[in-house]
Formats: C-alpha cells, structure tokens, sequence
C-alpha cells in the first residue's frame, strides 16, 4: 500500500478559471478577485487570513433570558445571546463570553440555508425544493451535514456553539490553520458544544459540522476581548457527488472524511453531494449539480444503483448520459470527473438481482465516458476506482463494502495523484 506522503499531486494540470459573477449560495460576501489555480498538481491554499476587523465588545446581558443549566460553573458573565446557555457540563468557569450575530456568512459547503425560529438550518439541496427531491429529501440525507463548515477568522481561545438537541451521537471538529485540534464527541441530545484552548493569536478557524446527522445552529460565541469575522473560503470550487462513500459516516471524525482531507490536498472549496444509499443518478441531482458554482466536479456512481438494484444494464448506460449532459448545459468546461466503484468484495462476483455485477458496472461507466469525449467533451475524464482502492485494500473495508476511518484517511490522501492521472487519460490506456 503506497504511503499518504508518496501520493501527492502531480503536476501539469490544467488550469481552472474561477467561478465568475456567480452568487454563492452561502451569500459570501466581498469576495476577491479572481484567481485560477492547477487541477493537476496540490493546489496551494489561500494565504491564511492574517488580520480581522475588530468587532464590537456586547455589553452584559440585562434582564435576559435566565442561563440554564450551567453544571459546575463559577459564573457566567457578559453573555449577549437571544438565547439561554443550556447544559454545558463539568467545567468550572464559562465566563466573559459574547455571542456573535448569527449569519450565512459563517457557513460554507451548504448548498442552502433556512432560517427558522431556532436557528440556521444547512442543507445539501435546495430547502424550498424539498418536495423535487423524493423520498424525504433525498432519502432523509439531505440534511445531513457532511463537508459543511463554519469558517472564521478569530483570536479567540474559546468557541461555543448552541444547537437544536441532536438526533443521534455525532462529533464536530475543530481545525485551526489547516490543523484538527479539538474534536468533540456529542450524545444524542446534546445542544451546545465548548471548544477550548484554542491556538492563541489571530488564526483561521473551521468548525466541521457531523457528517452523519443534520443540525440547526442557534448560537456561536467567542472570548469577551476576542473578535471575529467570517472568513471567505476563496479557493476554487470543487463539487462531488457519491453515496456512503463520499458521506463517510464511518470516518474518524467530520473533518477526517476522504473529501475533506482531498480538498486540503488540492486546495479547493468543498460542497460534497454524498447521499448514503441514495446516489442513484436523479435527474434532479444533475439539475442541482448544474446550478451549482464549480471550478471541478467529480461523481462517484454505480455502488447505490449495484446494492438498491434500481436500474439495469440497459439503462444505467442512458441514466449515466443524461446525468453528464444534464450538468454539461452550464458547465461546458469545467472538468469532470466519473469514478467507478471502488474494491467490493463478493460484489465483484455476485451478480445482483438485475444482473449487475461491480466489473460490469465499471465497463458501462468507461465506455460512457470515452462516448461523450469521442462527440468532443475535451474536459470529461474516467477515473478507475480499483486504481485508487483496489483489491489490495480490502482489509481496510468494515463490512466488504464502507471503508473505516484508516480507509478513508487512504482515499483522502491518494485523491490528489489519482485525479491528476485521470486528467491525463492514464486510466483509459
């Protein structure tokens, strides 16, 4: 198995043009001109944010809602939140805090976000067209945050975050400077969560949100003598789409899931589409993908239709094209990506109910590909996924399908090589 320090991009790439006058759809604002970067090689990240305009100190709380529940606590002072503090467990001070106005700016890697009475709520599609995207918003996934993030910058040595109550166990991450420091391990039921002793000075901070479960965020506040503003994420914009795979509900941590960690590789901004067991090439996910900004887009397909049997050969060759046309109307250029399936274990063999076998599968999807750049899509590309988790890693599978936390540490860390070698056309040779 080749190491993650031997896997790094490799050069002669070609180059993207930024995503022009187009509207984020996290409402960024005053963003910089601007700039185009190399696909081929391990983009170089934006200069960290090294100075932040200051922010008003709050005054103290009067005559506010009353603090909750505040287990353990010495005191609780200059809180200037709308709502209580709520069951922040076993410390001993949280004092001379403020919150900070609760707005879009913060979020990145949303594709929308609903304002309710409690808070902001992420979502993968667009909230109003929950309807467009049966059953329950893409099987009840849509919601789920995997890949989206807050970003600020910030000297603050204290974050706490205020949230509905979970539906389930998850974590959240703390990454400073490109760094994970701080991941917090939260139970069903939890609705805040306390970063503490943060890097001191001005730093970039990002706040990776579960990947296994949805959130509406209703409070952030930093250190009382801290400031903070949110940090614009000016890389290129990098769209993928996939099922369990690319979600990672079984990678370590939020920030340690295979699209995370190949973002920081390559340097680009992520939206990631994984929808476990739901990537079954809806036409509407073409659609959304299409309206998307997008510097690269890559879809990894064909495992969820193997595994639901929701189409046969005969169509999963049709359902493949209109996916890549459908995304083509806006996208004429940018480069695209179509992995097959990684290793799969009795799924290379066994045939499901349609007749599909893994092997078969990956066969349409190169023969797809070379279709489309034979009618001259110049910017189409096939990437293999047996050369990027192939046989030889199938230990690192749980359950001879999800690869656990180390196999998607060794996704994550082989993209970069494995995406300049499908720019080139290696893998069709």
């Amino acid at each position: 198995m080749s190491s993650a320090k031997d896997l790094k991009s490799e050069k002669n790439g070609k180059s993207v043009k930024s995503v022009k006058s187009g509207k984020s759809v996290e409402n960024v604002k005053s963003a910089e001109s601007e700039k185009s970067v190399k696909i081929a090689e391990s983009v170089k990240s934006v200069e960290s944010v090294k100075s932040a305009e200051s922010v008003k100190s709050a005054e103290s709380v009067k005559s506010a809602e009353s603090v909750k529940s505040v287990k353990s606590a010495e005191s609780v002072k200059s809180v200037k939140s709308m709502k209580s503090v709520k069951n922040v467990e076993n410390e001993k001070s949280v004092k001379n805090v403020r919150s900070l106005p609760l707005q879009e700016a913060w979020f990145h890697g949303a594709v929308s976000l609903e304002h309710r009475q409690e808070g902001i709520k992420p979502w993968r599609i667009p909230f109003r067209d929950y309807d467009l995207y049966p059953p329950d918003g893409i099987g009840g996934k849509a919601e789920i945050c995997s890949g989206i993030r807050l970003r600020l910058a910030s000297g603050s040595e204290t974050l706490l975050l205020w949230f509905e109550p979970l539906a389930e166990d998850a974590s959240l991450d703390c990454v400073a400077d490109g760094r994970l420091v701080q991941t917090l391990r939260l139970a069903a039921g939890a609705a805040d969560a306390r970063f503490t002793r943060l890097p001191p000075g001005m730093k970039e901070l990002d706040i990776y949100l579960p990947q296994n479960t949805g959130m509406t965020i209703s409070g952030l506040a930093i250190d009382d003598d801290a400031v903070a503003e949110p940090l614009a994420d000016l890389r290129p914009r990098w769209v993928t789409y996939g099922s369990s795979i690319t979600q990672c509900v079984a990678a370590s941590s939020p920030s340690r899931t295979w699209p995370v960690i190949a973002a920081g590789e390559i340097g680009y901004h992520l939206t990631n589409l994984g929808f476990s067991g739901n990537c079954l090439m809806e036409p509407m996910i073409g659609r959304l993908i299409r309206d998307l900004p997008a510097d690269l887009i890559t879809l990894c397909v064909g495992v969820n239709i193997y595994g639901a049997a929701s189409s046969n050969p005969r169509m999963f060759k049709p359902l493949l094209i209109g996916l890549l046309e459908t995304i083509r109307e806006k996208h004429t250029e940018t480069p695209l990506v179509v992995i097959s399936p990684i290793y799969g274990t009795e799924r290379e063999t066994e045939e499901n109910p349609l007749g599909f076998t893994l092997p078969l599968m990956r066969g349409e999807i190169a023969e797809t590909v070379k279709l489309l750049q034979a009618r001259g899509d110049r910017h189409l590309h096939y990437l293999d996924g047996l050369k990027w988790f192939g046989p030889a890693d199938g230990e690192l599978l749980t359950d001879g399908l999800h690869p656990g936390p180390e196999g998607y540490e060794l996704l994550g860390s082989r993209f970069g090589s494995r995406l300049a070698a499908a720019l080139r056309g290696e893998t069709l040779d």
